[in-house]
């Protein structure tokens, strides 16, 4: 029996490759961030060769620092910021646009259209999702309008569509000279332009956007016994590895943070805040502004679908103060610095950069700060934006008791913001209910991991990674209720400030 799992997680700031025992345990992990381009207000791209090459490196420094060879590794997988869109040449491996994020709101335009023309129902019953920017059939729509001799490649089969994942199988597999052009459930549910009912590719969906299906991957399993494909012998990881688990950052995490059952919930802090409850095999619309997605299909096991709150910027609010404000160096100076005052002075920051995600779907939003006064300084703020993080996620949290039924007793939580202890306390202060952390807190690459090791065997089932969860640290409520709703109204009021800031065709 191979010794490990590895882990690809391809993320929104950086990639890194981890490696796993057993028991669940992170052996070795390298991690290299790549650049963030911003070409003007609203757009966030990143360069897909750049993180195709950051990839290599990182597996190569693993492999070499652990000083193993393919034969010790049963399996592979891959785990990967969802939505962002890239479109390359298959005959010259070359990307033919940067990635268009996740973030980017370039095609709000494209989204509001889709609800005047009465196309957004549609959208939301067969693809669980709301015509937003945040979405990859925009982002594809985008490309074939303006980027010269696209649309031309892609209607002969030469333009290849795929979020990262697809473009790291591609790549890893072969590229060119024979690359595997697939997905998997979780990362086409979030295109709008798949049917969540039969996991194919949906042709009127498709002719929203004007998109030829023949740009699409093929859409298989999360975790699939007959794997994707092989590395290639003179690939990054040395030799032949089966490649044969893909999933989604958000539901990797739910995968780490073992929520197989329904009524189990996670919340993510990275970039983003994702918060996810899984919902079984019964798929549940939203009616108060969550996405419903797959949660992972596991072979050929049935599907099970999750109910999502989406929030765009919660940790890189944290980046802004470091690298726009210069108010902190690093953002585990953010607990220190909002250490330094009892509490938000009045200050509310509402992060919204780009526009607010769940459950407002507002892009005529904007970022605010509110309620200043000659009393406030930096550490007033750095606490408002950790405050932020953690009322954006009470806003998620009560649209999904909404529309579950379901109210949290425990939020398990995962990410690099799991950290800030200042945070985690906060938000059990602002929510209301224990906040509880894993000893792994990167669950997105352990849930990579663990979909691999369930496909080739290195796991026996669902029950065998159960075992491997354990909490390291846990947080109760402080607050009391007249000051938990004290501090929720206020925020409610900040949030109203920022709507309607800019127009919306």
């Amino acid at each position: 029996m191979t010794d490990y799992i590895g882990a690809v997680d391809q993320g929104t700031t950086s990639t890194r490759f981890m490696v796993f025992d057993h028991d669940g345990r992170e052996v070795a992990r390298h991690q290299l961030e790549h650049e963030q381009i911003l070409p003007q207000a609203g757009w966030v791209e990143h360069d897909p060769i750049e993180i195709q090459e950051r990839t290599e490196s990182v597996i190569r420094t693993v492999m070499n620092r652990l000083k193993i060879g393919p034969d010790d590794l049963g399996a592979v997988g891959i785990t990967n910021q969802r939505e962002t869109t890239v479109v390359w040449n298959k005959r010259t491996g070359r990307p033919l646009y940067n990635a268009i994020v996740w973030q980017d709101t370039r095609t709000d335009r494209i989204a509001s259209r889709l609800e005047r023309e009465g196309r957004g129902d549609t959208i939301r019953h067969r693809a669980g999702l709301p015509p937003a920017t945040y979405f990859s059939g925009g982002k594809i729509q985008w490309i074939l309008e303006n980027v010269d001799g696209v649309r031309e490649l892609a209607e002969s089969g030469d333009a290849l569509f795929g979020t990262t994942d697809s473009w790291l199988l591609w790549n890893l597999t072969g590229g060119k000279d024979g690359g595997v052009h697939v997905t998997d459930v979780t990362n086409a549910s979030r295109t709008m332009l798949m049917d969540l009912e039969t996991l194919d590719w949906d042709d009127e969906l498709l002719s929203f956007f004007g998109i030829p299906r023949q740009m699409l991957p093929e859409i298989r399993p999360s975790s699939d016994p007959q794997g994707y494909g092989r590395s290639l012998a003179n690939g990054p990881l040395g030799g032949e590895v089966l490649l044969n688990a893909a999933l989604g950052d958000q539901q990797a995490a739910m995968v780490g943070q073992v929520c197989f059952d329904p009524g189990e919930a996670k919340n993510t802090y990275g970039t983003g805040n994702f918060l996810l409850l899984n919902t079984g095999t019964e798929l549940v619309r939203s009616k108060a502004g969550l996405l419903t997605t797959v949660c992972y299909k596991f072979g050929d096991e049935p599907q099970r679908y999750a109910l999502e709150g989406s929030i765009a910027v919660t940790g890189s609010a944290v980046q802004w103060l470091r690298d726009q404000l210069g108010i902190i160096k690093g953002a585990e100076q953010s607990e220190t610095l909002a250490r330094q005052v009892e509490d938000n002075g009045g200050v509310y920051f509402v992060p919204a950069f780009s526009g607010l995600f769940a459950p407002y779907w507002r892009s005529d939003a904007r970022g605010a700060i509110v309620g200043l006064s000659r009393y406030n300084n930096n550490a007033h703020i750095a606490r408002a934006t950790l405050e932020a993080i953690c009322y954006q996620s009470r806003d998620v949290a009560e649209a999904m008791e909404s529309d579950s039924g379901v109210r949290l007793d425990v939020l398990k939580v995962d990410g690099g913001v799991t950290a800030n202890e200042l945070c985690m306390q906060m938000q059990a202060d602002i929510l209301g209910v224990p906040v509880s952390r894993p000893v792994v807190a990167e669950t997105t690459a352990l849930g990579a991991a663990y979909a691999a090791g369930l496909a080739c065997g290195f796991w026996s089932g669902t029950d065998d990674l159960r075992q491997n969860w354990a909490e390291d640290k846990r947080w109760e409520p402080q607050w009391d209720d007249e000051q938990r709703a004290a501090g929720h109204a206020g925020w409610k009021k900040a949030v109203q400030r920022t709507l309607d800031w800019v127009e919306v065709d």
